[in-house]
Parts: structure tokens; C-alpha cells; sequence
């Protein structure tokens, strides 16, 4: 007992330097990010690197917005994540409800198939989804990213939603179909009130993932009408030449979108993860 009790407070500073050491790892290059793009050229490109800018100023963010396709870019990115998150969320929730409340031949099986598709690399697809997706005549555009996204987020939410609509007490649903209510109105007014704050969890991570990716947006656009944020920003990187000033900027108001909505929805996000062990 002497040992443990004197033991606790190196543990509580050896947890304390871990978690400062990982915050660090995390906001050094958010930080670095946000300083450089606040730098003047020379200040970018000056030896030895400056940690704070001698010269704030707003330049680069002014040739983001007024000299390059850029705004275009994060419209585009605004669109194809706001539309993949509400399709993966509605699709998602349908699928997992069937699973977890109807009786049908390879329910299990295909609860596995889902965790099978979200697992398989992006990089094994591209290829054939490629194929689909220029059949459909929706390749370079933002329909035909969207629908490539589903291929991951639907999985996703799908495998997310049925683990949190398991923990909800099934009497619910019998005392809504004794009341006279349909399925899709026990599903809409009983189960998805209740399971609410997992829904904000999986609108969260799947509006993440569609924001953040790259490879389909590389692959899937070629014309800069199409381009999002990921993909754009290779257009600001031309041959050995990197414009570390536009592009900083850039990166900053990529990242603004993501990190505004999770501060926002923080409570949320907590609530959502933590339910499904508390019901």
C-alpha cells in the first residue's frame, strides 16, 4: 500500500508529460501552419526559420481568395461533404434499423459484409469504382464523388449506428407498433429521437471523412470545376515549386470548417460516444 500511494504521483506526471507530449505532436503543425501563412515572402523563406512573424499580415490569404480557384475549391468541398454526409446518414440509419429490429435470412452475415466494406483500402477500388462511375457518365463531378464517398462513410455509419441501436430497449418499439405506428414511423419519431446524439457522432465523422480525402478526389476530377480542397491544393504546387505562402493559407481555411464544428458540437460529440454504454 506505501509503494502504491507513493507511486501515484510520478504516474500522475508521467501522464501528465505523455498527454502534453501527444498535444504538442498534434498542434505543432496546426500551429506552424497558421503562423506561416501569416508571414510575409521573404519572412517564408528566410534562414533560420522565424517561430513567430516579425510582420503579421493577411497577403496570402488575400491571392488565395482573389488570385486562385481556391474559393471554388472549398465550395466544392462544402457540397460533396454536406451531400455525402446526409445520403451515408439516412442510408446508414435504414440499414442499420432493418438489421437490428427485422428478422430476415443472413442478417448476420450481412452485418459482417458491412464491417468487410468499410475495412477493404480505398486503393483497391479506385480502380473498379472507377469503371461504375464513368458508366454512369458522373465521373469528373461532384455527384460522382459523392457517390464514391458512400462507399466508405455508408459503412461506416452503418456499423457505427447498429452497435448504438442495439442499446436501445427494444419495448420502445413494441409500445409504438401497439399505439399503431408503422415501421419508418417507429423509426423516425421513437428510435431516431432517442438515438439522437450517436447520430451527431456519425454525421461528424463521416462530414470528416468526405472533407478530408484525397485519392478519389485526385483520381475521380480532372477539370477544376470539379476540384475540391484536397485536390485543388495540388494545383498550387507546380513542378519542383511550392508556393508555401498560398498554400499555408490554404491549409488553414481547410482546416477552420472542421475544427468550428467539432468545438461546436463537442457536447454532442461526448454524449454520442459515451450513451451507448450508460443505457
Amino acid at each position: 500500500m506505501i509503494v502504491g500511494r507513493r507511486s501515484r504521483p510520478l504516474y500522475r506526471v508521467g501522464l501528465v508529460l505523455a498527454i502534453a507530449v501527444l498535444l504538442i505532436w498534434s498542434l505543432a503543425p496546426i500551429y506552424w501552419i497558421l503562423v506561416t501563412s501569416l508571414k510575409t515572402e521573404k519572412e517564408i523563406y528566410a534562414y533560420p526559420p522565424t517561430a513567430w512573424p516579425e510582420t503579421f499580415t493577411l497577403m496570402q490569404y488575400g491571392i488565395v481568395f482573389g488570385r486562385t480557384r481556391f474559393p471554388l475549391f472549398l465550395r466544392n468541398s462544402m457540397m460533396v461533404a454536406i451531400g455525402t454526409t446526409i445520403a451515408a446518414v439516412v442510408i446508414g440509419t435504414l440499414a442499420a434499423y432493418a438489421i437490428t429490429r427485422m428478422r430476415f435470412v443472413g442478417r448476420a452475415i450481412v452485418a459482417r459484409a458491412i464491417v468487410a466494406a468499410y475495412l477493404l483500402p480505398p486503393a483497391l477500388l479506385f480502380i473498379p469504382l472507377f469503371l461504375v462511375l464513368q458508366q454512369f457518365g458522373v465521373i469528373d463531378s461532384l455527384t460522382g464523388l459523392v457517390l464514391a464517398y458512400l462507399t466508405f462513410t455508408v459503412p461506416f455509419c452503418t456499423w457505427m449506428l447498429i452497435g448504438y441501436l442495439r442499446t436501445v430497449p427494444t419495448d420502445l418499439d413494441e409500445a409504438a407498433r401497439i399505439d399503431g405506428a408503422n415501421r419508418m414511423q417507429v423509426l423516425i419519431h421513437v428510435l431516431v429521437p432517442v438515438a439522437a446524439p450517436g447520430l451527431v457522432v456519425v454525421a461528424l465523422f463521416a462530414f470528416t471523412q468526405a472533407w478530408n480525402e484525397f485519392l478519389y478526389a485526385l483520381i475521380f476530377t480532372y477539370s477544376e470545376a470539379a476540384r475540391t480542397i484536397t485536390s485543388g491544393l495540388v494545383g498550387m504546387m507546380m513542378g519542383d515549386v511550392f508556393i508555401w505562402g498560398q498554400v499555408m493559407a490554404a491549409c488553414a481555411i481547410a482546416i477552420a470548417p472542421v475544427l468550428v464544428i467539432y468545438l461546436a458540437a463537442q457536447k454532442y460529440l461526448v454524449e454520442g460516444l459515451t450513451a451507448g454504454s450508460v443505457k
